[in-house]
């Protein structure tokens, strides 16, 4: 009983905490102690759970035990609870119809996490620990931190949002653009650690894949015709309907080029395509409509070798235009040495190795090992092989990496 407990305790923190503690959050208007009663509230679990059993509703009951901790706190620092139902109730009835329009407090807390007071990347790092129950440790290695310099971090962003006061509602109309791309930006920081985890033995999350999926929704019916939104909610779609074929029975990575295109999901890429051509009337191709545009490509190729990689390079010059990050140069690289031939993207390759976080990247040196492959430089791909796995940090990416070095040692036939 004991590992059940401990089993569900950990099901609640990765699927439910983010729900759990924005509700705390509403109730009580501390971030702070919210994360604190949790923690509480998961030490009693562990206690109680393998004497009385896991109960029916982990989260309900992990709720509860929080709430009381924290009512018990509140009372003995004298301080007054928060009733939001009061609250709602002195509201304008303009400013009660938002309140209520926004009914998931998920993304209240997210706003909060983007407020403009705090810094972006502790903005990011507080979204992703709060939100999603990352660790300390899985967010520091996805942002090349120690552990401890992340953790006074989101220290230090809590206080802030304390000694700010800020509030646990939607910010009004007039201050959403400049909080909105961070917000997207979070977003698909989550999809992003769902789709292709920084470390850890599992490639895919799809609790997180399908919290960011909800929340993306949710802003797209917030705001209905932002383009960008649409073109973000299209991009995870696009990209979250290759879920069951990225990877093998044996439990292997597989590339797109080896993926099995009968298990893409058509609902998902309908209705990330039909969102896509609902935002190109706007003209304002943003980075989100350029990168789903990209996905539109794959996920209308019948088969590999029909892949409009041309396209796809010309999508990425454009993205780079919006966002010139290390990685998009290298997908745009890449992109190019797939529509005018390995040798353009191995010069390339060369120089990016300039760039300290691509030097050290895995990426990079895979990228390098399969074009030297499709070359036949068995040598050079082997060399390279081993050098990306030597710094993967995710056990399945290691694993693909390992076996296709495996396969470039075997004798030519």
């Amino acid at each position: 009983m004991g590992g059940d407990a401990t089993s569900a305790v950990e099901h609640v923190f990765r699927q439910e905490r983010g729900k759990v503690l924005a509700g705390l959050m509403r109730r009580f208007g501390d971030l702070g102690l919210a994360e604190d009663v949790l923690q509480e509230a998961c030490r009693k679990a562990l206690e109680l759970w393998p004497q009385t059993g896991v109960p029916d509703n982990p989260a309900a009951w992990l709720t509860s035990v929080a709430r009381h901790a924290a009512l018990d706190h509140v009372r003995r620092a004298g301080k007054g609870v928060i009733d939001a139902d009061a609250v709602l109730s002195s509201l304008s009835a303009a400013q009660a119809e938002e309140v209520q329009a926004i009914e998931d407090d998920r993304l209240r807390l997210l706003f909060i996490c983007c407020h403009p007071a705090l810094a972006p990347e502790a903005q990011v790092a507080l979204a992703l620990r709060t939100l999603c129950g990352l660790s300390t440790g899985e967010i520091a290695r996805a942002f090349g931190l120690a552990e401890a310099a992340l953790s006074q971090r989101l220290l230090r962003a809590k206080r802030k949002i304390a000694e700010a006061a800020i509030p646990f509602e939607l910010p009004p109309a007039p201050d959403w653009p400049p909080r909105l791309a961070q917000v997207m930006h979070v977003i698909y920081l989550v999809f992003s650690e769902g789709y292709c985890a920084s470390g850890g033995d599992a490639l895919l999350r799809p609790d997180l894949c399908a919290e960011a999926l909800r929340l993306g929704r949710l802003l797209d019916t917030l705001l209905p015709g932002e383009a960008e939104v649409q073109g973000l909610l299209a991009l995870m779609l696009l990209q979250a309907s290759r879920g069951a074929a990225r990877l093998s029975p044996a439990g292997y990575l597989l590339t797109l080029e080896e993926q099995d295109r009968r298990l893409w999901r058509g609902d998902l890429i309908a209705e990330g395509l039909a969102l896509l051509e609902q935002a190109l009337p706007a003209r304002a191709p943003g980075a989100y409509q350029l990168h789903a545009a990209i996905a539109a490509l794959h996920a209308k190729a019948a088969t590999a070798g029909q892949t409009d990689w041309r396209q796809i390079s010309a999508l990425y010059g454009a993205l780079l235009r919006h966002k010139p990050e290390p990685l998009v140069l290298l997908n745009a690289v890449i992109a190019c040495a797939m529509a005018h031939g390995a040798e353009h993207g191995l010069a390339w390759l060369a120089r990016l190795e300039a760039v300290p976080s691509l030097a050290q990247s895995h990426y990079l040196h895979a990228a390098r090992a399969d074009l030297l492959r499709r070359q036949g430089d068995r040598a050079g791909a082997l060399a390279a092989y081993a050098r990306a796995a030597m710094l993967a940090t995710n056990a399945v990416e290691r694993q693909y990496l390992l076996r296709r070095h495996g396969e470039m040692r075997l004798p030519l036939v």
